[in-house]
């Protein structure tokens, strides 16, 4: 059972560029690929900002890596043309010190208030770690993502640290005069046990890609009961794509329109790139499908299609409205307590979640809420 009665819902910030498919696509019914795409320029990433906050959405998550742009420089211009909407700011471990992200963090804090959370990254792409200089291997990276959360984490609440661990080493750190509020909370992915270990041992927020409820619920148990060994209790997010329409057929028609605009050099070259990586959960993402389109339907209401050209969250819930709320209501029930969603295009799509499933995701489980209070009156 989740945490919290409420669920939490955020929204994807694409910061790599947006239109009505993930990408990989040729021309398909008239339109070609550079005509539907949205640049990720300022103009149009505020209007899916603002668009998220007038839907309801908690935050906006923005990913990190070198097809999209800079998450730091990206926010704090969004945040200054929104007025309450918060984001999850991603940022891959190892690239800057710990200090210096925990500066990073308490400024846009103390610009924009208490709108602020941390994505942690440890990188799963050999080739792109490489890219930007790092050429630790994947068990090094998460020895280091920890000992760096453990350095964010207690800078942010206004700590002094010294700590010589394996890969960092600060001493006498601090933060000048930290804004210390509501605690920036520190979100983190990924599906090794080196990963869970890291997780149960410093995130307050586990984030999961889209795989089936019974997958979700043994892993969710697992990391709970790490965390409890060390002491602490986290809550658990999961990151969906979601394609819901007034109907069902209506959604598994723009399902199959996007599958049917997949270029399949696109696909076959994702594949190949995907293969090379060390990441767990990419290869999870893969298992589902197996650079297959026959078999896309891994769970009810559950496509895989989305991850045969996109790296890491690969699913979508397809369905109606009332479908894709049961399901993310499902997820609720295996453990998860805040939702990352996303849909093409962002924009479009952040008012249809946010006007048509959110309501009902929360009828569902204000429904459960009450017929749990019930129970404990009667």
């Amino acid at each position: 059972m989740p945490s919290s009665p409420e669920p939490v819902l955020h929204w994807f910030l694409p910061t790599g560029g947006d239109g009505r498919d993930p990408g990989g696509v040729t021309a398909v019914q008239g339109r070609s690929a550079a005509a539907t795409r949205r640049g990720a320029d300022l103009g149009y990433l505020a209007q899916v900002a603002r668009a998220a906050e007038q839907a309801g959405f908690a935050r906006l998550l923005t990913p990190v890596g070198l097809g999209c742009v800079d998450p730091w420089v990206l926010t704090s211009a969004v945040a200054a043309v929104t007025e309450r909407i918060g984001f999850l700011v991603a940022f891959r471990a190892g690239l800057a010190q710990p200090t210096l992200i925990a500066q990073q963090a308490d400024t846009f804090r103390r610009l924009f208030g208490d709108r602020i959370a941390l994505n942690v990254v440890t990188g799963g792409d050999p080739v792109e770690q490489r890219a930007y200089g790092d050429h630790l291997p994947k068990d090094e990276r998460y020895v280091r993502t920890g000992e760096l959360m453990r350095v964010v984490r207690e800078l942010l609440d206004g700590s002094a640290v010294t700590l010589h661990g394996r890969h960092v080493r600060v001493e006498d750190a601090r933060l000048a005069a930290p804004s210390v509020g509501t605690p920036v909370p520190l979100y983190f992915g990924g599906a090794s046990a080196e990963a869970e270990e890291v997780a149960a041992h410093h995130a307050e927020v586990q984030l999961l890609w889209g795989e089936p409820p019974a997958a979700v619920a043994e892993r969710v148990a697992r990391v709970r009961a790490g965390a409890a060994r060390a002491g602490r209790s986290l809550r658990f997010g999961i990151r969906l794509h979601v394609i819901a329409r007034d109907t069902s057929a209506e959604a598994w028609q723009e399902a199959d329109r996007i599958l049917a605009g997949f270029d399949p050099e696109a696909v076959r070259a994702s594949q190949e790139r995907f293969a090379r990586m060390d990441s767990t959960g990419q290869a999870r993402m893969t298992a589902l499908h197996g650079g297959s389109a026959e078999s896309l339907t891994v769970a009810p209401n559950l496509w895989a299609g989305i991850g045969l050209v996109r790296e890491g969250a690969g699913t979508a819930l397809v369905g109606s409205h009332d479908e894709v709320a049961q399901r993310l209501f499902e997820y609720g029930r295996a453990g998860i307590d805040e939702f990352v969603l996303s849909g093409y295009p962002h924009l479009e799509e952040a008012y249809r979640v946010g006007e048509e499933v959110a309501p009902r995701l929360r009828a569902l489980t204000g429904a459960l809420t009450g017929a749990t209070a019930g129970e404990v009156a009667a």
